[in-house]
């Protein structure tokens, strides 16, 4: 089943859904830590799960003459596996997460192929992040720029076009494609506009529904949703929520994901002894997010777990 059916059945039934995103384990750790976070989630009926994607890491190595030799490693291969895995356990649709960086244009397509035949017919199509330490993102050689050309490959392999048009008739894809959006702007555009025109540029070019980056404040989540309308942006629009958990994401998540912290959350935050103390008050500030987002008739919300989902059973049994 295609999200985009899921999402227009509950706006039907005007009943608020949700979703949830894991990491694939690290190499080498198997499949029962991912098993295990969704075990606890399943009688909470999840519309959806998706999975991430986490492109090559730079790791230095010093050789024997004492000078440090550059390697390219992956520490979290597997999406594609983990998600149809997922869909066999448990028969809930799963989102792989593809990027543009690290990969080139016949990676996307071989990568596709495979979720094709393994009846995975969902897909998160993003962007992805800098290679660590650089500043620049840098495409692939023979990969794309922008996800935007990323959503384009998946559309035209739905339609039989292949990158090289070698395939003359073919069994077609079809996909379903979801894109991010950024109610507190994307780091690297101009301003917020510009970032709406890039938004509307990945739906024009097939985009079915757009998650929204986490966002800690619901009035800059409802204001996004508003704005993309007046920019004719139609498709639906999933807020994204992260559970807080550990002092250290107060310096944390606004570094890396370019997000403002509520004052009053901070405050709250600060008080707490110990990380315990503060994953309780990551699920309070997430339990009055969600409930307020239900009653403003939003279809599904998207939780960023990390992983680690005894938080989310909480958020789960008090809102859903």
């Amino acid at each position: 089943m295609q999200v985009i059916d899921i999402i227009n059945e509950a706006i039907a039934d005007g009943k608020t859904r949700f979703t949830f995103e894991l990491l694939p384990p690290l190499k080498g750790a198997g499949v029962d830590g991912v098993f295990e976070a969704i075990d606890p989630l399943m009688e909470f009926d999840p519309a959806y799960i998706n999975v991430t994607y986490h492109r090559e890491d730079v790791k230095y190595v010093e050789r024997a003459d004492g000078l440090l030799e550059k390697r390219i490693v992956r520490r979290r291969p597997g999406t594609v596996g983990i998600s149809a895995a997922i869909m066999k356990r448990y028969g809930v649709e799963s989102v792989p997460h593809i990027i543009c960086g690290g990969l080139s244009k016949y990676d996307i397509e071989d990568a596709l192929i495979d979720m094709d035949f393994l009846g995975i017919h969902n897909v998160l199509a993003l962007r992805g992040d800098n290679v660590r330490g650089e500043h620049v993102f840098r495409p692939q050689p023979d990969g794309h720029g922008s996800a935007s050309e990323l959503v384009r490959q998946i559309v035209d392999m739905n339609n039989g076009i292949f990158v090289d048009h070698e395939v003359d008739k073919c069994a077609h894809s079809q996909f379903c494609i979801g894109v991010a959006g950024y109610p507190e702007k994307h780091a690297e555009a101009a301003n917020y506009e510009t970032g709406l025109k890039h938004l509307k540029e990945k739906v024009d070019a097939g985009a079915s529904y757009v998650v929204t980056q986490m966002s800690f404040d619901n009035a800059k989540i409802l204001e996004f949703i508003r704005r993309c309308r007046e920019a004719d942006i139609t498709v639906p629009i999933i807020p994204g929520i992260k559970p807080f958990s550990t002092k250290a994401q107060l310096s944390m998540l606004p570094q890396v994901f370019h997000v403002d912290l509520p004052q009053e959350l901070v405050n709250e935050v600060e008080k707490c002894s110990d990380n315990k103390q503060v994953r309780e008050v990551g699920v309070e500030w997430a339990v009055a997010q969600a409930k307020e987002l239900k009653k403003a008739g939003v279809p599904v919300l998207h939780f960023y777990t990390m992983g680690k989902t005894d938080n989310m059973v909480k958020i789960a049994r008090e809102v859903f």
